[in-house]
């Protein structure tokens, strides 16, 4: 009898335990009914126009094509076809509006000769390119229907690390497939992808899901599901998501104007690390530090000095120096904006007349250095000789002859020129060895100095910091 109330006993735990976790976890159910109808499956097809060399498997492009040509003649009996089959491919799309404008990846409809949207009901409809917009890798297209669902659309603002979040798509051309997980970070910045604040998230992404929606649990669209971290092809936990916030306004700019204005104000920023707020007199490592700026661009035109630290643009704090380029380039090029910088320990308000960004124009760059603990400073310096100033147009600086330990590690390089020492925000031009010797007297163990560094047309500042 003991025994049996004992299991009895064990099987109430059980179900209380399994009724408790079952509560726990979220319910998508709801969203995919309502909301699944509106994301669209979307393959392209792309004509390969290359003609046939008549040498089978070999191109006029390839370096071995003139021999044969001139001393083999083409095989007789296995002539290449004048282009080879068509190349497909699949991705995925939602729709945001009843007349049938859709939003998806550029990298989904790019070089596409022809795009066929596949619907929830089965219906397949070609579709048109709106516009596409390659920096963002957003795309708009259209179909001629009325009367389609569409989207809920959500803020991805208000979204926190460790919420739920959903994905619908078409992995490996699989229609309508359902993936869940959580938010893992926000405002990630992507080499080369300045512009954009990714969501990551540890939902799963695979071939096919580009362009899809990635949804919060009350059904919003808070993301566009873009690219995925990895070392196999496929998905490894790491997946990134375009905000749409940011994809309805490329949107609108394709739709209104065809292509998408962005803002550049001409400097080149990095980041700013505890060794450099040391160095520039700041309370906090925080903000871009103003490397470069270009003569007579936008910033110089409203007094940004090299050195400054830019700390606000346009009422939006800068906390990293990955905030600032995505803030610039939201701006709109002719709009005049206020910037708040650190110069010499004190802040300034600034007017920029924001200006536009273009392929051809260097849009805000980072510079990233990264500093390093080592004993001593390590830099062997020389006057730079008469040639040497006129080749280089130097008014001051000291040639780098070698760099080990702290210098090496922080990347100084023989060749390189050591321009000034910076403290508490205040440039000191090195025009003698004994202006840096000085320096480095003053300079206690466990304590850094900051250093402005030219390379090539490069100006960027380090932080060498000695051995405790």
């Amino acid at each position: 009898m003991r025994r049996v109330l004992a299991l009895v006993h064990t099987a109430l735990l059980l179900a209380v335990v399994q009724a408790a976790a079952a509560a726990e976890l979220p319910d998508f159910t709801a969203l995919v009914a309502g909301q699944g109808a509106a994301v669209v499956n979307i393959s392209t097809t792309q004509q390969v126009r290359e003609r046939g060399s008549g040498f089978p498997g070999l191109g006029e492009g390839e370096r071995m094509f003139d021999f044969f040509r001139r001393f083999v003649p083409p095989h007789p009996r296995l002539p290449e076809p004048e282009s080879e089959p068509d190349d497909e491919s699949l991705g995925s799309g939602f729709i945001i509006s009843a007349d049938g404008y859709i939003l998806t990846n550029a990298h989904v409809i790019d070089g596409a000769d022809e795009i066929l949207v596949r619907l929830a009901d089965k219906r397949e409809l070609p579709a048109r390119v709106v516009g596409a917009d390659e920096r963002s890798d957003v795309a708009l297209i259209k179909i001629e229907a009325r009367g389609l669902p569409q989207v809920v659309l959500g803020d991805p603002g208000a979204l926190k690390v460790g919420e739920w979040v959903v994905a619908i798509g078409s992995p490996f051309g699989f229609d309508h497939s359902v993936t869940a997980g959580i938010v893992s970070a926000k405002g990630r910045s992507l080499p080369d992808e300045n512009f954009v604040p990714f969501i990551q998230t540890d939902v799963a992404i695979n071939p096919g899901n580009s362009g899809g929606p990635l949804f919060n649990l009350r059904g919003e669209v808070v993301g566009i599901n873009s690219q995925i971290y990895s070392r196999t092809g496929g998905f490894m936990g790491v997946s990134f998501a375009i905000p749409i916030d940011v994809a309805m306004d490329v949107q609108a700019q394709l739709r209104d104007e065809g292509r998408v204005r962005r803002g550049r104000i001409g400097v080149a920023i990095q980041e700013v690390s505890r060794e450099l707020a040391e160095g520039f007199g700041l309370a906090r490592a925080e903000g871009a530090l103003v490397s470069t700026v270009e003569p007579d661009g936008p910033a110089a035109r409203a007094g940004v000095e090299q050195g400054d630290v830019i700390v606000r643009f346009a009422g939006r704090s800068v906390a990293n120096s990955t905030d600032l380029p995505r803030v610039v380039a939201a701006s709109r090029p002719g709009e005049r904006v206020e910037l708040a910088v650190i110069r010499g320990g004190a802040e300034r308000h600034l007017a920029v007349v924001v200006g536009e960004w273009a392929e051809e124009a260097p849009p805000v760059r980072m510079s990233a250095r990264k500093d390093e603990r080592a004993g001593g400073v390590g830099l062997v310096l020389a006057e730079p000789t008469a040639a040497q100033r006129r080749e280089r147009r130097l008014e001051y600086g000291l040639v780098v002859e070698r760099a080990q330990g702290v210098a090496a590690l922080a990347g100084i390089r023989a060749g390189d020129v050591v321009l000034a020492t910076v403290r508490g925000g205040k440039h000191q031009p090195l025009h003698k060895l004994a202006d840096f010797e000085r320096a480095q007297a003053e300079l206690k163990d466990g304590r850094s100095i900051t250093v402005l560094v030219l390379r090539g047309e490069i100006e960027s500042y380090l932080s060498l910091k000695t051995g405790e």
